[in-house]
Order: structure tokens, then C-alpha cells, then sequence
């Protein structure tokens, strides 16, 4: 059962991507109303919505795991980790305080393609392709400062009040950032017991073109509904 528990998760994002609206950064309503009635520093539900929002986004989770895909030593998995919440710590908080607006669609499609070029990579297609090999470390920061502008826009649907609004985004992003790693252990787990199976080799590339197709298919939502709305 374990050698199939990699296949299922994906199978999730799938089903989580194909129900969901194309725009994957949208605001429940709940939550919506709720920060918008209220004002002032509110440590404790900011941290829940970045905390909720990582762990519902498919579209960064799948990045993570096609990140840690074939990373084994803790070490390495730390400074990839960190540098992806570096970036998107970054455009996160500038993307808000300096009210800097992008389409939804267009950043959510990035994040899509940030799929793909994982997935892409870790099936060695750039060395076969084009003969090098792309930093990772870089590529890994670079589509971290886009995931934060997908943070970002998220952020500016709530029309945050000024009041407090600097250590409301520091909360929000904590909360991320447990989100992150909460989800992270999950994969870790999962990933753990697979590793150990004769079916990890089998079955690492025909997962990584499932990750690719799963990141073309986020993409091609976020740039159907870019052009009907």
C-alpha cells in the first residue's frame, strides 16, 4: 500500500485542482467578512487564514513536492525550503504594503509553470535538452518571489484596514510559514516509506511527468479564466 500512497496524494491535488475555481488564490467569503468587520492587530486569525491558505494550496504544495522530490539529507531540504520562503516571504509583504496589483490569473499560471519546470527538472530534461543544468537554488528563490505575489494578491482581496496592518502581514506570513512546514512533514512522511520501496525508482519518473501534467493542467486553468473574465 505504501508504494501507492505517492500516486494518491497527487490524485488529490488532481481532483482538488479539476473542483476547484480557476482562481486558486480567491477568499472564502467567511473569512472575508470576518477581517473586514474587524480592525487592529489580529495576531491569532491572520496566522490561521496563511496557515489555512498553505495548507489548501495545491498549487504550492505540488511545488514543494516536486522540490523535495529527490532531496534525502535534511541539510539540503532546509536551504531549499528556506529559500522558497524567502522569496515568497519577500513579494508577499512588498506585493501588500506597496499595493503593487497583479492579475490573479497570470501569477496563479506562473505558479502552474513553476510545476512544470520542477518536474521537468528532476526528470533531467534540461541536461538532455539543452546540455546544463539550471541552478536550482536560483530557480527554487525566483519562483518563491512568484508564489508570494500569489500570496500577496490573496492578501489584497481582504482591502486590509492600515490599522495594524505591517505585524498583520508578519502574522499572516508565520502562519505560512507553519503551514509550510506542517505540510512539509506530511510529505517528508510519505516520501520516507516510499523511498524505502523498489517501486520508488520504478515509478519516480512516470511521477514527475503526473507533476508536470498536474502543473500544464494549473496553468491552463489560470489562463483560461484570465481570458473570459
Amino acid at each position: 500500500m505504501v508504494r501507492f500512497a505517492p500516486f494518491a496524494i497527487i490524485a488529490l491535488f488532481f481532483l482538488a485542482s479539476v473542483t476547484s475555481t480557476a482562481h486558486a488564490h480567491g477568499v472564502a467569503e467567511g473569512d472575508k467578512g470576518y477581517i473586514q468587520e474587524t480592525s487592529g492587530f489580529l495576531f491569532a486569525p491572520f496566522v490561521y487564514l496563511g496557515a489555512k491558505h498553505m495548507m489548501t494550496g495545491y498549487d504550492h504544495l505540488l511545488f514543494l513536492f516536486g522540490v523535495i522530490f529527490f532531496l534525502y539529507r535534511m541539510k539540503d531540504i532546509g536551504i531549499y525550503v528556506t529559500m522558497f520562503a524567502v522569496g515568497h516571504s519577500v513579494t508577499l509583504l512588498f506585493g501588500v504594503l506597496a499595493d503593487i496589483s497583479v492579475n490573479p490569473y497570470l501569477i496563479d499560471a506562473i505558479i502552474g509553470l513553476s510545476v512544470v519546470y520542477k518536474a521537468l527538472d528532476n526528470i533531467g530534461a534540461y541536461q538532455r535538452w539543452f546540455g546544463f543544468q539550471p541552478n536550482t537554488k536560483v530557480a527554487t528563490l525566483i519562483f518563491g518571489l512568484f508564489h508570494g505575489f500569489g500570496l500577496a494578491t490573496k492578501l489584497q482581496d481582504f482591502e486590509l484596514a492600515p490599522d495594524g496592518l505591517i505585524l498583520n502581514l508578519i502574522s499572516f506570513n508565520i502562519g505560512v510559514e507553519a503551514g509550510q512546514l506542517l505540510a512539509l512533514g506530511a510529505i517528508l512522511i510519505v516520501m520516507g516509506f516510499w523511498r524505502k520501496t523498489p517501486s520508488f525508482w520504478r515509478y519516480a519518473y512516470t511521477a514527475n511527468v503526473v507533476l508536470m501534467t498536474l502543473g500544464f493542467i494549473l496553468a491552463g486553468f489560470q489562463l483560461a479564466g484570465y481570458f473570459i473574465a
